[in-house]
């Protein structure tokens, strides 16, 4: 006969995949509802996911879409973690001026930048 389809709960197997540092962080995340399966909104961390199910999610500052390709046993090094899943989000482009100033107090090189910009303007 066939094997049942084996299943694991969202917040565990987001733990195992090293999506988020802790488990109770994650069951936060669903409960939240801030996870997807297959385009529908979680909100209890016990919901069972299986290989194939899609999900996505918020991590950082960008959304991640993965699909499960495995099932954890455990939580294991990294190298074990990104055979779990295979990550499905699109490429992001650089910017090409890197992160942009905070407003507030200019630090050092701007307060520079600045000096020499007055005596420029003062000849």
């Amino acid at each position: 006969m066939s094997e049942p389809v084996q299943k694991v709960r969202i917040d565990k197997w987001l733990w195992q995949a090293r999506h988020f540092k802790s488990r109770t962080i994650a069951a936060k995340a669903v409960s939240e509802g801030r996870v997807r399966v297959n385009s529908k909104r979680v909100v209890k961390p016990s919901f069972a996911v299986a290989a194939g199910d899609v999900l996505t999610f918020h991590q950082g500052r960008g959304v991640r879409v993965v699909r499960i390709v495995a099932l954890a046993r455990r939580r294991g090094p990294a190298v074990e973690a990104l055979a779990l899943y295979d990550d499905l989000t699109p490429p992001t482009e650089p910017t090409a001026a890197g992160p942009k100033p905070l407003p507030g107090r200019p630090d050092r090189r701007e307060r520079r930048i600045a000096a020499q910009l007055k005596t420029a303007n003062l000849e």
